[in-house]
């Protein structure tokens, strides 16, 4: 097998689709977490010939994608990122943000800090439908931790520190932030990693079955649009691979698996959604679907960034915790409405600068067609050479926290009807006045970890905001001013009964035939946590349904 190019594995499938046989009974398009899931268990059954499509890489080319402690360096990898942009946000300054998330195989699971959370059962409570309560997914997330093998990582002195911080702030040690009951909990989260391995849902589900001759997988594969006939059922997905055209014939069914940004697009591409956009781009009408690409919810976050007087000794983000915030909410008394990470800068800090200084500095306009990028990504680089900046990089740490439960809801709309072009993506952020509250009270909740005896004998100079934004109104500047995205992109092709519902319980997209959704976009309420594991669960139950509907 040769070292490099779009396809991942040679196999007899691969072989008859080459010769133009491309007629699977599944096709599965995009190989992020959920993807991944999807395509390796469907492809345990050998009668069924499975083809996965991704548009980004084979992670082998991109070693550092497999690695545990990989992954500051695939976050600053733009062949591993969409680099997108957000609509100017009112509830931001009027500030356009870097929307991005991973491509290649394991998507965002390949370049995220493999923070392994389920979310609460009060989270998947929200989604109304009894198939996806805390007891129906369970089982799912536990199948999958037994492949992935997930852990927590030792404590060191400051993790610590910060937990009985957070205890005397008001929060209690959860020794399993997985139970599916978190209020109020802060402690060691899961990770999905064993030794110096990334365990993704590339790694888990896909990579040790590429060998299987009932399995595709083809990268570099650039879908353009859903094929459906008359009757409105899905005959095949249309895409590009090697410079040629292709369409792939579809004997069951397709699984949508492109994410909360992408998924909604390719449908809109092939005329599934909202009528008055699809007229609008000359997009043929298929089936006027109006929830499409509405709903769109993101997790937006702020750091408070304190100075301590040693070094901080951990590496990874390894501490999180769960509590609410406003109590003003109208969320149910169990369901936490913010999220708190405490966040070591070395363990990424220089990173984080070079992805994201210039999307701040550089308009979006810009962004592509010109080298100020790369050239504000050098000058990052350098300017972290010198020992004295390393030596205050060690001493730092945040308190990041995040707005887990938002009432804001964006959308995702086509740009065009080229499927090479990013949707218009507006997340909304803080449209909904009780956003802001909520993130007030979250940044004070934070404040008195840091304020805590235990942090304040480690260290806990405020850097950022400062002390000076101690009133209500400065720490709404403060979080207006730096807000940005946790990369929790959600709800676009949402679950659910009503008229704006794009899938039903079984993820079947409603007025079709043969067409499935199974990613973060089904989701009709974002978890308080993030998205990684339980969009492996989606996968992996996607899979389920599709094998019982193909059952006699």
């Amino acid at each position: 097998m040769p070292e490099r190019g779009p396809v991942i594995k040679s196999a007899p499938a691969m072989t008859q689709a080459r010769a133009g046989n491309f007629e699977f009974d599944y096709v599965i398009i995009g190989g992020g977490s959920s993807g991944c899931v999807a395509a390796g268990q469907l492809s345990a059954d050998p009668q069924a010939r499975v083809l996965l499509l991704e548009l980004g890489d084979r992670a082998e080319q991109h070693p550092e994608t497999l690695r545990a402690d990989g992954y500051k360096d695939a976050f600053i990898n733009d062949a591993l990122m969409f680099e997108r942009f957000s609509v100017p946000q009112p509830g931001c300054r009027g500030r356009p943000l870097f929307m991005g998330s991973g491509r290649g195989m394991g998507g965002s699971g390949s370049i995220n800090a493999m923070v392994y959370l389920r979310g609460s059962a009060a989270d998947f409570r929200a989604w109304d439908e009894p198939e996806w309560s805390w007891s129906a997914v369970e089982p799912a997330f536990a199948a999958i931790e037994r492949t992935l093998d997930v852990r927590r990582r030792p404590p060191t002195e400051f993790t610590e520190a910060a937990i009985t911080a957070a205890e005397h702030a008001g929060f209690h040690r959860q020794h399993d932030l997985n139970d599916g009951d978190f209020l109020g909990g802060l402690g060691y989260e899961w990770m999905n990693y064993r030794d110096d391995e990334r365990r993704n849902a590339y790694v888990g589900f896909l990579k040790p079955h590429l060998d299987r001759p009932n399995l595709v997988v083809l990268t570099g594969a650039a879908v353009q649009r859903l094929v459906f006939d008359e009757r409105r059922r899905l005959s095949g997905v249309e895409f590009i691979h090697e410079g040629a055209r292709h369409t792939a014939r579809v004997r069951r069914e397709a699984v949508l698996c492109a994410g909360a940004l992408e998924s909604p697009k390719l449908l809109m591409l092939s005329g599934v959604g909202p009528r008055a956009q699809l007229v609008a781009h000359g997009v043929p009408t298929v089936l006027d679907l109006p929830g499409v690409g509405a709903n769109f919810q993101d997790h937006p976050n702020v750091t408070l960034f304190h100075l301590a007087r040693r070094d901080v000794d951990c590496f990874y983000p390894q501490v999180y915790g769960f509590h609410r915030a406003n109590p003003a909410s109208e969320l149910p008394p169990d369901q936490a409405d913010t999220c708190y990470v405490v966040y070591p800068a070395r363990s990424s800090f220089r990173e984080a600068f070079m992805r994201m200084l210039p999307a701040l500095m550089v308009p979006p306009a810009l962004y592509h067609r010109t080298r100020l990028p790369r050239l504000v990504r050098a000058g990052v680089s350098l300017a972290f050479k010198p020992g004295f900046v390393r030596s205050i990089v060690r001493r730092l740490y945040g308190l990041v926290v995040i707005l887990g439960k938002p009432r804001s809801r964006g959308s995702v709309r086509l740009a065009s009807a080229r499927a090479d072009d990013h949707p218009i993506v507006d997340p909304a952020y803080f449209a909904d006045p009780e956003d802001m509250d909520t993130m007030i009270a979250g940044v004070e909740r934070a404040r008195r970890i840091a304020d805590a005896d235990p942090l304040k004998d480690y260290g806990n100079r405020e850097l950022l905001p400062g002390r000076w934004t101690s009133s209500k109104a400065a720490t709404a500047a403060f979080i207006r001013s730096m807000a940005m995205t946790t990369y929790h992109y959600a709800g676009t092709c949402a679950m659910g009964r009503g008229p704006d519902a794009v899938v039903d319980a079984q993820l079947r997209v409603r007025g079709v035939t043969g067409l499935r959704v199974a990613d973060a976009s089904i989701m009709p309420v974002v978890p308080v946590s993030a998205l990684n594991a339980p969009s492996m669960m989606i996968g992996h139950r996607v899979a389920d349904l599709l094998r019982q509907a193909a059952a006699p």
